[in-house]
């Protein structure tokens, strides 16, 4: 297939084929007239790349899973390489998920002692009114 089809097939653009094309994420042959020619194996490594970009990783993260899909496996996701870059990533969300959960509580800390302030200026302001 040509690569208008290849993105539209994919729900991309031709233009980010051709920046993954860059990336060495996606290997087009070239026919005769220089066209670049995908077959239906980079259409699965399309579908790959975006779903992992989705869900936050980056191409650098992504290279084991086409790897992978490059060497023969159903799922980028079967190879040791890969299965590393996924202990690392949720380690980070994990850690990210610590850092958000500390904010969260400061934020509750931090909102109480206001409507705490707040309910002791107008107590004592309405006991030296009356």
């Amino acid at each position: 297939m040509l690569i208008g089809e290849l993105a539209e097939r994919a729900g991309t653009s031709t233009r980010t084929l051709r920046y993954y094309e860059t990336r060495g994420l996606v290997r087009p042959r070239r026919s005769a007239n220089g066209y670049r020619v995908y077959d239906e194996a980079e259409l699965r490594v399309v579908h790959e790349i975006r779903a992992l970009l989705a869900v936050g990783f980056d191409l650098d993260d992504i290279r084991p899973f086409v790897a992978c899909l490059r060497a023969g496996h159903a799922s980028g996701d079967a190879c040791p390489d890969s299965v590393a870059v996924l202990r690392r990533k949720l380690a980070e969300v994990d850690a990210y998920l610590d850092r958000l959960g500390a904010v969260r509580r400061q934020l509750h800390d931090q909102l109480a002692q206001a409507i705490a302030n707040r309910e002791d200026t107008c107590f004592r302001r309405r006991n030296t009114e009356g």
